[in-house]
C-alpha cells in the first residue's frame, strides 16, 4: 500500500537514482506522523477545553505524584524555563495549578496539582489512551509492540544512549 511520502520519493528517485532513499522515507513518515498525530491529539483536548500542552504540564504533575520544581517539571515538558513560566502563570490562572514555597528554602518553589488539575486530568486521561489506541487501530498487539521497540532505538540514539 502506497502513501504519501512514495509520491516524493519517486520523483527523488526519477531525478537521483544513486541516492538511497530508505531513511528520507523512514523520517519523511515520521514527520508527516508527528503532524496528523498532533492534529488528532490536539482536537481530543480542544473537545475537553484545553490544549495539549495543558494537559502535558498537568499529566507530568499527576503522575509524579508529588509536587515539582520549576526545573524538574520543564525538563520533563521538554519546555524552555521562560515558555515553562509562562504556562505555569496560565494554569494558575485557570485553578488547575499552584505554587507552594519550599519549607526552609525561601528561593525555590514547587508546582502541584489543586484538586481542579487533578480532576480534569483524571477526567480526560483515559480518553486520551482510547484516542491513542484508535490511532492505532490496523496495527495488533505485535505490531504495536515492535514499533515502540523500532521508535525506541531511535529515540535513544538520538537522544544520545541515556
Amino acid at each position: 500500500m502506497r502513501d504519501s511520502v512514495d509520491d516524493f520519493l519517486d520523483q527523488w528517485a526519477a531525478l537521483r537514482s544513486d541516492l538511497d532513499l530508505e531513511a528520507m522515507g523512514a523520517v519523511g513518515r515520521l514527520l508527516r506522523l508527528t503532524r496528523l498525530v498532533d492534529k488528532e491529539v490536539g482536537r481530543y483536548f480542544a473537545g475537553h477545553g484545553m490544549e495539549r500542552w495543558e494537559f502535558d504540564v498537568l499529566a507530568t504533575l499527576r503522575r509524579s505524584d508529588r509536587p515539582l520544581t520549576p526545573k524538574e517539571l520543564a525538563a520533563n515538558v521538554m519546555v524552555s524555563s521562560a515558555a515553562l513560566t509562562n504556562r505555569i502563570d496560565r494554569l494558575t490562572a485557570r485553578g488547575l495549578v499552584a505554587r507552594e514555597a519550599v519549607p526552609g528554602d525561601r528561593r525555590s518553589l514547587h508546582v502541584t496539582l489543586t484538586g481542579a488539575g487533578q480532576t480534569l486530568v483524571d477526567s480526560t486521561v483515559e480518553g486520551h489512551v482510547r484516542n491513542e489506541r484508535r490511532m492505532l487501530a490496523e496495527l495488533d498487539a505485535e505490531d504495536c509492540e515492535e514499533l515502540n521497540r523500532l521508535l525506541r532505538t531511535l529515540v535513544n540514539t538520538l537522544e544520545g544512549g541515556r
